[in-house]
């Protein structure tokens, strides 16, 4: 076989980035768009030895799973990979991968995965259900101003105001922002030369209490006409709460710059998980399924099996979002995260709460744990939400060495945390008792999951 020859192939598998599995003369190959139980008429794209990469050229049979995608771009946006499986396959296919992964990384026996596994937990409407999205602007061929996400593997901006799992405002307020660029002749950011103004467009929402926050991030430190924009915006959303600057002038992919200037209304929105309220600001990490994440946290919290007593630490705390949940029901809740600001969020959130039983502490785990330990404070739960490259060795050598009774690991890479799981069972403390897959990001290929560690 060479490049560009054709080829009739059926799909049985999908890869963890949501491409169609394969093989055909002995060879694997991946191929985007194509979902289980589909027949296709494939072009070859790149061969290796034992695997190749090819195109769908025509479906000749579909899946019985296939869908019509709900949106125009779905196939040129790199954001949703599997909209066109049907919602309740996503979901088989969801949890699945976890039992898989943990069967071939983790090298657990099949029987026993499947007999410890609940059954996924998957979103009610699978739209409309990110609180946040970020909007790289540009030109267009025809030099027209886009807002949109980068193409698959590219940074070809694909003009995609109104993306159906972001909030239906989202739509209005690109337009009002485009309307003040277009108005004030200010030009977007240009990757290549370093020149231009308007980088990225940021909306979060609060979706417990109406609250929408825009951010323009600039190439420069200031902007033209901040009246008029602060018009269009208040103009095309009343949930509007926030409006705000953020510079980043340096010539790097990262969306943030340091400093941040509010130019309307509140430095911060805010919004709950339960009872429990966060305030969040453009750099705040948040996550941005509110619906899952409540239930994410609900099923960590019964699998930490806490009566009232138990002290409880949880690394990688971020802003306390599960710590303060946790706290609720535990004696009390310690959390360890190395980044300072988030640090400083979670105890603002604590105290915003009332909850006096939970505090925090800066720094790397395997540092500040023992210490914390050694002063007296043994930990009976742990619960740990690495992330995405899951838990440093040392982390885990550290938990071994503390012995609590009970680990909860929330993980947003299933792959990773099987690893780590191998390596806490296989010291011969503990089991793996619970395992629970949760769908935060419906149509595309990511999946989370949560699991229930005993001590033997």
């Amino acid at each position: 076989m060479k490049k560009n020859d054709t080829f009739e192939i059926e799909i049985t598998d999908l890869g963890t980035h949501g491409e169609g599995i394969g093989r055909y003369e002995g060879m694997t190959f991946f191929i985007k768009d194509a979902i289980v139980g589909d027949r296709v008429l494939a072009s070859a794209m790149k061969l290796k030895k034992s695997y190749g990469y090819a195109r769908i050229v025509e479906i000749l049979e579909p899946s019985k799973n296939r869908v019509e995608p709900k949106c125009p771009i779905a196939k040129t946006c790199g954001g949703c990979q599997i909209q066109n499986m049907d919602y309740q396959a996503q979901l088989a296919w969801k949890e699945q991968m976890v039992r898989n992964d943990l069967v071939r990384l983790g090298g657990f026996d099949q029987a026993y995965i499947d007999s410890i596994s609940e059954s996924i937990i998957g979103m009610e409407n699978p739209w409309r259900y990110r609180n946040k999205a970020q909007y790289p602007v540009g030109l267009d061929k025809n030099g027209e101003i886009v807002m949109g996400f980068y193409a698959s593997h590219s940074h070809r901006i694909i003009d995609a105001e109104d993306c159906y799992l972001g909030a239906e405002e989202n739509h209005d307020l690109l337009e009002a922002v485009k309307s003040w660029m277009v108005k004030n002749h200010v030009k977007p950011y240009d990757e290549v030369t370093g020149k231009g103004l308007v980088r990225h467009v940021l909306i979060r929402q609060g979706v417990h209490t109406d609250q929408t926050m825009v951010c323009l991030i600039i190439n420069g430190t200031k902007i033209p006409d901040e009246s008029g924009l602060i018009a269009y915006l208040k103009a095309a959303s009343e949930r509007i709460y926030s409006i705000s600057i953020n510079v980043n002038k340096k010539r790097n992919n990262v969306i943030l710059g340091e400093e941040t200037r509010t130019i309307w209304g509140e430095d911060t929105i805010t919004d709950k998980i339960g009872d429990i309220s966060f305030r969040i600001s453009p750099k705040s990490f948040f996550q941005v399924n509110p619906e899952q994440m409540e239930k994410l946290y609900q099923k960590s919290l019964d699998y930490a099996g806490l009566t009232g007593s138990e002290y409880v630490y949880d690394l990688y705390c971020g802003i306390g979002t599960i710590s303060l949940f946790l706290a609720k029901k535990a004696g009390h809740v310690t959390g360890i995260e190395i980044v300072p600001e988030a640090i400083q969020d979670a105890k603002e959130n604590a105290t915003r709460n009332g909850i006096g039983n939970a505090d925090f502490f800066a720094g790397a785990t395997e540092d500040v744990l023992p210490k914390l330990v050694r002063e007296g404070n043994k930990a009976d739960v742990i619960m740990l939400d690495p992330p995405r490259k899951g838990c440093e060795a040392s982390v885990i050598e550290t938990i071994l060495g503390e012995k609590p009774e009970r680990i909860v690991y929330v993980s947003c890479d299933p792959a990773t945390m099987a690893r780590d799981l191998k390596l806490f069972c296989e010291s011969g403390e503990y089991r793996l008792t619970k395992v629970c897959a949760v769908d935060q990001f419906g149509h595309t290929a990511h999946c989370e999951a949560v699991v229930k560690l005993e001590r033997i």
